[in-house]
């Protein structure tokens, strides 16, 4: 991809792990960058490190995309300044619990992040997307999408709105320039702590888990050559896909009540 002059890649939940693969896969591309995170994930600074190393325009906003108000705020400060040709939707939130114990701020927010923020910040940069000669949004939803899992209950749920959000509207878009991926990855390595709780789940767990740079580079070499489903881990998705619910549901519930425990 050459330089995109004076058009820009957003990335939601650019800080860490997949996010922050996505800053780094696209800064080595010469793409000029907005970056998304929490504040206090030290975003600035990579941000600074990004236009140093690779010589590209980078821009960074900190907010709660669990609100509302924020991720409005947020679009219409890149409707103002900015003109984009990439939205990478990847912020999310997950983590396993049993509901019981799962207060309501903590259901809320997941719903808020992976469906609210994906759906209104999508609607809100569209007609930005739509004044470039070719533009793409990338959705990140999970293999979660097609297995519910208890101890997991509303993530799953979550992840298959995105999918079937990102479906329809691939479909909708399909003739015009701006063309709709989703990606399903597995687990990733965000961190130590990340990866030793997965691997703590056994052969389903570590089957796959996968490095964010991979997971990166592959995403966005098949959305350029315009890859509508992006599946990283292909053995672990037709593992999973040849297993009927009936084995599935009780099978990875079990994996994951391991994390719990």
């Amino acid at each position: 991809m050459e330089k995109s002059g004076d058009h820009y890649a957003v990335i939601t939940g650019a800080s860490l792990g997949l996010g922050k693969a996505f800053a780094y896969e696209l800064a080595q591309r010469k793409t000029n960058l907005i970056l998304v995170s929490l504040p206090n994930q030290n975003l600035g600074e990579l941000s600074h490190m990004l236009i140093e190393n690779f010589n590209i325009d980078v821009h960074y906003f900190e907010t709660d995309l669990s609100i509302t108000d924020n991720v409005i705020q947020f679009s219409e400060w890149i409707n103002e300044n900015f003109d984009i040709d990439i939205l990478i939707n990847n912020a999310g939130l997950g983590g396993s619990k049993k509901y019981i114990e799962a207060n309501v701020d903590y259901i809320n927010s997941i719903i808020q992040v992976n469906i609210m923020a994906t759906s209104i910040l999508t609607r809100k940069l569209l007609p930005n997307l739509m004044k470039r000669d070719n533009s793409y949004i990338l959705n990140v939803s999970s293999m979660a999408a097609f297995n519910p899992i208890g101890y997991k209950t509303v993530y799953p749920a979550s992840k298959a709105f995105v999918h079937s959000f990102s479906r329809g509207l691939y479909q909708e878009l399909k003739n015009t320039n701006v063309f709709v991926s989703v990606v399903n990855p597995g687990a990733i390595k965000t961190n130590p702590e990340v990866t030793q709780r997965i691997e703590r789940q056994g052969f389903l767990g570590r089957l796959t888990l996968a490095k964010p740079e991979k997971i990166a580079k592959i995403c966005i070499n098949r959305l350029l050559k315009r890859d509508s489903v992006i599946m990283v881990n292909k053995f672990s998705w037709a593992m999973l896909a040849i297993l009927p619910i009936w084995i599935k549901l009780p099978l990875l519930t079990n994996v994951v009540k391991r994390e719990v425990q």
